[in-house]
């Protein structure tokens, strides 16, 4: 069944793309004994696909890149080696963030920068750091009633909106979010109309304080005669746990997913911590078909648990 989705896929069919990465996002291993055959019929596109790709299949696509002999994909290989769990992929993009491949200067970003795709770093220690958590839960909307004289956004005086409201004493949620080191309450606010225009940034405390950044910066290109917009009154709920930390949606109704790896829209768009520079940790996604029958886009929740700071952006096509 697997091998021929993969034939379809490589005659041009789009409905057998979307069933190779329901697989990918379900059970990535299921595709690993087929992976050899999704590159000899050059099909790198998604690179989730690969995300199982096993010693021969990683080895292969490295010594493609090394040799020089398709500077034109290395924008492909290099997203589909960031997608990959093997030791092999880490240690090549390591590689070439100082020796750079044949066709690098063609690139907007360097190797290292394509690991974001893959949701990790390298940490200031010179290890691997891994960005987003490998336990989900689904996200159930619940209305909430909205709080009397509650803070307002600086810039446009809308409402400012309770993203989330987590307890990592809730097990369930403590293990969502291990991978951040954050321990006690976490309430992400926002604004919810000027996070659409730029990333959003917070400071918070484990006693579940959220307080607006000062720095955050007004773009530029932000509505100024915009009128305040009331905020969503839903607050996602914990629901049922998620066999695959892959499975968020940022399309479709029921994927807002607390913890597990982001669906982005668009590229993958870490935020950078305003205290230190590092990357924040993804700790999860409302999406917009949860919030509205007329909804679009997703918003993506990060934390940097050493600073102390939160964030907001959002994603649509």
């Amino acid at each position: 069944m697997i091998e021929d989705l993969v034939r379809r896929a490589a005659a041009e069919g789009d409905d057998a793309i979307e069933e190779l990465c329901v697989i990918a996002d379900s059970d990535p291993q299921r595709l690993t004994p087929h992976l050899g055959l999704l590159l000899d019929l050059d099909v790198l596109w998604p690179a989730k696909l690969y995300r199982a790709a096993d010693t021969d299949v990683t080895r292969r696509i490295i010594e493609q890149i090394d040799g020089g002999r398709t500077p034109d994909r290395l924008n492909h290989l290099l997203v589909i080696l960031a997608h990959s769990t093997h030791p092999l992929a880490e240690s090549a993009i390591r590689r070439w963030s100082t020796e750079p491949p044949a066709g690098a200067d063609k690139l907007y970003v360097g190797a290292l920068s394509y690991a974001r795709e893959g949701g990790w770093t390298i940490g200031p220690d010179g290890n691997r750091r891994d960005l987003c958590g490998g336990t989900a839960y689904r996200w159930v909307m619940r209305e909430t009633p909205r709080r009397a004289n509650g803070s307002t956004c600086p810039w446009c005086a809308s409402p400012m909106w309770t993203a989330a409201d987590l307890d990592t004493t809730e097990p369930a949620t403590g293990a969502a979010i291990a991978h951040t080191g954050w321990s006690g309450r976490l309430v992400i606010e926002t604004c919810h109309f000027c996070a659409c225009y730029g990333t959003l940034y917070s400071r918070v405390t484990p006693a579940g304080a959220a307080t607006w950044w000062t720095g955050n910066t007004r773009p530029s290109y932000l509505p100024s005669a915009a009128e305040p917009e009331d905020p969503p009154t839903l607050l996602p709920a914990l629901g049922a746990a998620l066999p695959s930390p892959y499975q968020a949606s940022a399309w479709d109704r029921g994927g807002s997913t607390l913890g597990g790896r982001p669906d982005w829209i668009q590229d993958a768009e870490h935020a950078d911590c305003p205290g230190c520079g590092q990357l924040m940790d993804y700790v999860g996604l409302i999406g917009g078909a949860d919030l509205d029958d007329f909804g679009e886009g997703a918003y993506y929740l990060h934390l940097h648990a050493p600073c102390g700071f939160v964030a907001v952006n959002y994603q649509q096509s």
